[in-house]
């Protein structure tokens, strides 16, 4: 069913029905063109391929276009009101691309300061070699953002909600601010996906995602992708996907098609999961607070209604017990909660971890939660049975 120019329906039916064509011999199922290269009869056929590397039909080699990535990229770009989306080897893969487009020597970088850890380390070891300057700032105060931009200042980069503490950050009016400037904006989009924020719509210039998460969904692959402005997505390939080999691979894409069928019904059911744990949290006296942008107690609550269109299923508790030792043995008494760190599959996970924001430089141990596609009910029973370790 050819859904490309129909945008009444929802995300949940784009998801289901958008290709630019019916899949073969009526196959639901998108094929998986699980090869290197392309082959043409004619000198004629390949030279008017080989002049076309955009990543569009006609295909030349899969490092840079092909047919299954190339209908997971479309599908992804529809989803975010995009102009174009390119799908890349891992959600770094597609952070690295953009901190290296903004990079040139002298260049300052402006991010919110729980962003993906691996922002900071980009920065720190490997953009500062080119004379790259990184400012991180509590991105609940806006004005905190515009106070730290410098003329220098090429890129914003947000990640709302933010990484461990999911602190929310005014898009829209960071992103009027920077455009006024001159300034592009990035946002990691993964916690909310396409169904849940849209940030282009509120400005973003470009938009992030780890599709081993949410996107896919089962645990089972490791890709990332970018959405954004046709000029700025083709720039961004040319310069720092295709040429480092960074381009996602087409089983890995299949995957995440596979994964994308079931997104709606899976977000709904880890939104409606965390949130009866994070409520139920917020009511245990072993607890301090619990950091979850859906609950109706979050202190940015506007901000979630005015941005969002609903949570997910990772969130974080601070335990009012700040010591290790007895927070370790809560973690090994979860029977259901597994350890890892890579969430938005199936199964439901519980870090530890110990932060110190600028807010509190002290810093305080919490522990962040992904709740699963297990029941609640048994998710609430494995975290009573384990808090009588920290009681």
């Amino acid at each position: 069913m050819n859904m490309k120019s129909d945008d009444r329906l929802s995300p949940c039916t784009l998801i289901q029905h958008y290709m630019e064509e019916d899949p073969p011999e009526g196959a639901p199922s998108f094929p998986l063109f699980q090869n290197s290269n392309f082959l043409y009869a004619t000198h004629e056929r390949f030279v008017d391929a080989f002049s076309n590397l955009s990543g569009q039909s006609p295909y030349i080699y899969s490092r840079v276009g092909n047919p299954t990535v190339d209908l997971l990229e479309r599908k992804i770009a529809k989803l975010e009101g995009a102009e174009a989306c390119r799908a890349t080897s891992a959600g770094i893969a597609a952070i690295s691309a953009v901190l290296m487009d903004a990079a040139e020597p002298g260049a300052h970088i402006v991010a919110e300061e729980f962003c993906y850890g691996s922002v900071r380390q980009m920065c720190d070891e490997v953009l500062s070699k080119m004379g790259v300057t990184l400012t991180l700032v509590d991105g609940r105060d806006t004005q905190a953002v515009f106070d730290a931009v410098r003329p220098e200042t090429k890129l914003i980069y947000l990640e709302s909600p933010s990484s461990m503490v999911f602190h929310l950050q005014d898009i829209r009016a960071i992103a009027e601010f920077a455009r006024k400037r001159g300034i592009r904006t990035a946002i990691d989009n993964t916690y909310a996906t396409p169904l849940h924020q849209r940030p282009i719509e509120l400005g973003v210039d470009l938009v992030i995602h780890s599709c081993s998460k949410y996107l896919g969904g089962h645990s089972d692959l490791i890709g990332g992708a970018i959405c954004g402005r046709r000029e700025d997505i083709d720039r961004i390939s040319r310069g720092q996907i295709h040429l480092w080999g960074n381009i996602m691979a087409p089983f890995p894409a299949w995957l995440v098609l596979r994964g994308m069928r079931t997104l709606g019904v899976r977000l709904r059911q880890h939104e409606s999961t965390a949130l009866g744990l994070a409520s139920w949290l917020e009511s245990r006296p072993e607890v301090d607070r619990v950091l979850h942008p859906g609950l109706e107690s979050n202190p940015q609550r506007e901000l979630f209604l005015r941005q969002m269109q609903g949570s997910g299923g990772l969130f974080s508790f601070v335990p009012r017990v700040q010591e290790e030792k007895p927070l370790i043995r809560f973690l090994d008494a979860l029977r259901l909660f597994r350890k890892g760190v890579s969430w938005g599959g199936f199964e439901s996970l519980a870090i530890l971890a110990k932060v110190a924001p600028s807010w509190e430089p002290a810093g305080f141990w919490l522990v962040r939660l992904f709740a699963g596609l297990e029941d609640e009910e048994d998710l609430r029973t494995d975290l009573e049975r384990a808090l009588e370790e920290i009681r």
